[in-house]
């Protein structure tokens, strides 16, 4: 540390001169009109030269030179000194020691970060491949953003308490652009929700309960944490206050979507085997064989529709009545993904397959009538939609109950697909006719279910497992 006196003692010094300044003449040059700055300038140059540092450098008329507004803005120096010229009590001691350590160390990754409408125990901390679904700790929140010990000094400030303890889905992205907005509409590809499928669905597949995306947004720890107040949405609860008065106190709103602490390593494991047979199933679009490669993008295709399905589906019996029709179709291509076979061709029979084959995935003869009929109502709204026809009178209630059940049966498709594909060059659909017709159930279909569900159940076990 004795090395970066220097620019430890010249960063004190600035800000002992900027801090004088009119709060309304905090402009980046002059900042750098200020006495000092110049020594500021020269001490990180001396110890965070351009091949180790290059994030602090831009090109200027052909020169490498250092980035004033990256030192200045960025850090976090900028907002100190306008702080103190409004008089607030500045922990300058740390601001500087921030500052040695923006300037000194090692830039990190810019991460995507999903916020989840969803409750977590403390400390969770679960790898879903790339992905880790994490659950933060105010202190440890405030650790990510430039010079910390300002946070919460100006009315601006992030409310860490706010997202303290929420579940984050985060992932590197290196190629992310840092900005100071939240990032819910990506012009530069595919919605957010949608990129991270292979993260979400295995949370998805552990319960019944509807698992949302709040808000998306980028991270890059000590540098910038570009989430807003306004990206958490928020509720209010009414506690007990002092003298028998009520409280009311604004919270994040957390959805239905909870895990206790005594199921976390229950969904650990569970998360895990399903992101195993995920990550072993897309690994197929690299495959030199046919089926592989269909294989793997028809799962991202099914994964990709259900969670657009889920991102519009606000609560467990809440559908904007405009959009209600559509997910219809986000359900049946889900479906259809991974029930048709590549050698089933174009012809009519098509639908009639896939009832057969989402019934063939059941143990029971109820559900798998159940299935059936639910499918071919699936397609029959469908269909219907796609043709300009108006669906089946429904009343909203009914409505609501329909696609509910359908929600919850395609993901029980998903679940069971994920754990019957074979994990060699075939096919599943072929096995799931052969089980239809009462051939090899209990070899390809029923044992590997039981057993799967007998180690690595989800939170709602289906109705038709019956573990002895």
């Amino acid at each position: 540390m004795s090395k970066h006196l220097p620019l430890r003692d010249a960063v004190l010094s600035w800000l002992e001169y900027a801090g004088s300044l009119s709060p309304k003449s905090h402009s980046i040059v002059m900042l750098m009109l200020q006495p000092h700055w110049e020594d500021v300038v020269m001490a990180v140059a001396a110890v965070a030269p351009r091949d180790e540092h290059p994030d602090l450098y831009a090109k200027v008329k052909g020169d490498w030179m250092l980035d004033h507004r990256t030192l200045l803005v960025e850090s976090g120096l900028a907002e100190a000194a306008q702080l103190i010229a409004q008089g607030v009590s500045v922990p300058v001691s740390d601001v500087a020691d921030s500052f040695v350590t923006f300037c000194t160390g090692q830039a990190r990754v810019p991460e995507r970060w999903l916020l989840l409408n969803a409750t977590f125990p403390q400390r969770t901390r679960i790898a879903l491949g790339r992905h880790t679904l994490q659950t933060f700790t105010a202190d440890e929140l405030r650790q990510t953003v430039p010079a910390p010990a300002l946070n919460g000094l100006h009315p601006w400030s992030l409310d860490l308490d706010l997202i303290a303890g929420a579940p984050f889905l985060h992932v590197p992205d290196p190629s992310r652009t840092v900005t100071r907005r939240p990032t819910w509409f990506d012009i530069t590809g595919p919605r957010a929700e949608a990129q991270h499928w292979q993260a979400l669905l295995p949370l998805m597949l552990w319960d019944n309960e509807l698992l949302r995306v709040d808000s998306v947004f980028t991270v890059q720890h000590g540098r910038r944490f570009d989430l807003h107040p306004p990206a958490v949405p928020t509720t209010i609860r009414v506690y007990p206050g002092s003298q028998g008065r009520e409280e009311e106190v604004e919270v994040r709103d957390t959805g239905e979507f909870h895990v206790r602490p005594i199921h976390l390593s229950a969904l650990t494991a569970f998360c895990t085997a399903i992101t195993k047979k995920i990550d072993a199933i897309t690994a197929g679009l690299t495959h030199t064989r046919r089926v592989p490669k269909l294989r793997a993008r028809r799962l991202e295709r099914a994964g990709r529709h259900v969670v657009a399905a889920y991102q519009r589906t606000y609560d467990d019996y809440g559908i904007w009545e405009v959009e209600a029709d559509e997910l219809y179709l986000d359900y049946v291509i889900a479906l259809e993904a991974l029930l048709i076979s590549p050698d089933d061709g174009k012809d009519e029979g098509i639908a009639s397959r896939i009832r057969s084959r989402a019934a063939a995935l059941f143990l029971t003869p109820t559900e798998r009538e159940r299935t059936e009929a639910l499918v071919r109502r699936a397609y029959d709204a469908r269909s219907r939609y796609v043709h300009g026809d108006k669906i089946k009178e429904q009343s909203e209630h009914e409505k609501l109950e329909e696609l509910r059940a359908l929600r919850l049966l395609t993901l029980q498709i998903i679940l069971r697909w994920l754990v019957l594909t074979p994990a060699d060059t075939g096919d599943l659909a072929p096995l799931l006719d052969a089980a239809a017709q009462g051939t090899g159930r209990e070899q390809h279909i029923d044992r590997p279910l039981h057993a799967f569900f007998a180690t690595t159940s989800p939170r709602s076990r289906p109705a038709d497992i019956v573990l002895t």
